[in-house]
């Protein structure tokens, strides 16, 4: 099964960009998508459910913000919206599909630049969404999460992080989550499988040609329960593709 996941900093711009297209060539099991920023109600049907696919929306309070979708070719036994919390339900962050006993989170983390406020938010929805999987994986599901985190964990992960030492994305209170998540099982699939990869990551600033010069940082990732690890075969990105200032990851696994 081929998971991608994708932030696409408004749908309705990538579609413009030819995301459907592209969709079409790919045409993964599964298509993750973050920052989606639309009513799907107001979406034409093609793009709300792509031929093929079954998918589901989940949409915050706040017009043109935020926002998950997930579209799957195999079918999806139940859809669940949020974590049940309602602070962080209302920003339409999470999105689960369960598929043949496996529980794929569709997940757009919350961005802590704004200021202390939005970052304090971005680590208390990281505590409860640990909280959440970990409970989850207790009860003995198959659990993957895929999705924009919007932190760089390491300095391999951004091109620049001594300059970036305290800008949220990179702050040692964020990356201090992502140890969290290694230590509580959680594997961060292209690291395991590309531990010494540079130059390898998946947003760039729109400004100073930074995707053209490769200066960047890797914010998207697929995690999967070590459990699963011996059914991990892939994991990668398509650095290529355009149409967002993010790139696509993808993961795949044999189920």
């Amino acid at each position: 099964m081929r998971v991608i996941s994708w932030n696409v900093n408004g749908v309705r711009s990538a579609i413009r960009h030819g995301l459907l297209d592209w969709l079409e060539r790919e045409r993964p099991d599964v298509l993750c998508l973050q920052e989606t920023r639309v009513d799907p109600a107001t979406l034409p049907e093609s793009a709300r459910r792509p031929s093929g696919y079954e998918s589901s929306w989940a949409a915050g309070e706040r017009p043109g913000y935020a926002g998950v979708a997930t579209c799957a070719r195999a079918p999806v036994a139940a859809w669940r919206e949020g974590l049940g919390v309602e602070r962080f339900d209302r920003e339409g962050r999470v999105l689960r599909a369960d598929l043949g006993g496996l529980a794929l989170y569709n997940v757009y983390f919350p961005n802590g630049k704004s200021g202390p406020e939005r970052l304090a938010y971005k680590l208390d929805f990281c505590a409860a969404f640990l909280a959440h999987i970990d409970a989850e994986a207790a009860a003995g599901q198959s659990v993957v999460f895929c999705g924009d985190v919007n932190t760089a964990h390491r300095p391999i992960d951004l091109a620049r992080p001594a300059a970036n030492e305290r800008v949220s994305g990179f702050l040692p209170i964020e990356r201090a989550w992502l140890d969290r998540w290694r230590e509580h099982g959680w594997v961060d699939s292209f690291r395991h499988l590309h531990p010494d990869a540079r130059g390898a990551y998946t947003w760039w600033s729109p400004f100073a040609r930074a995707r053209e010069r490769n200066v960047g940082w890797r914010l998207d990732y697929c995690f999967i329960h070590e459990r699963l690890l011996p059914r991990l075969r892939g994991a990668g990105m398509y650095a290529d593709a355009s149409g967002s200032d993010h790139c696509p990851v993808w993961l795949d696994l044999d189920l």
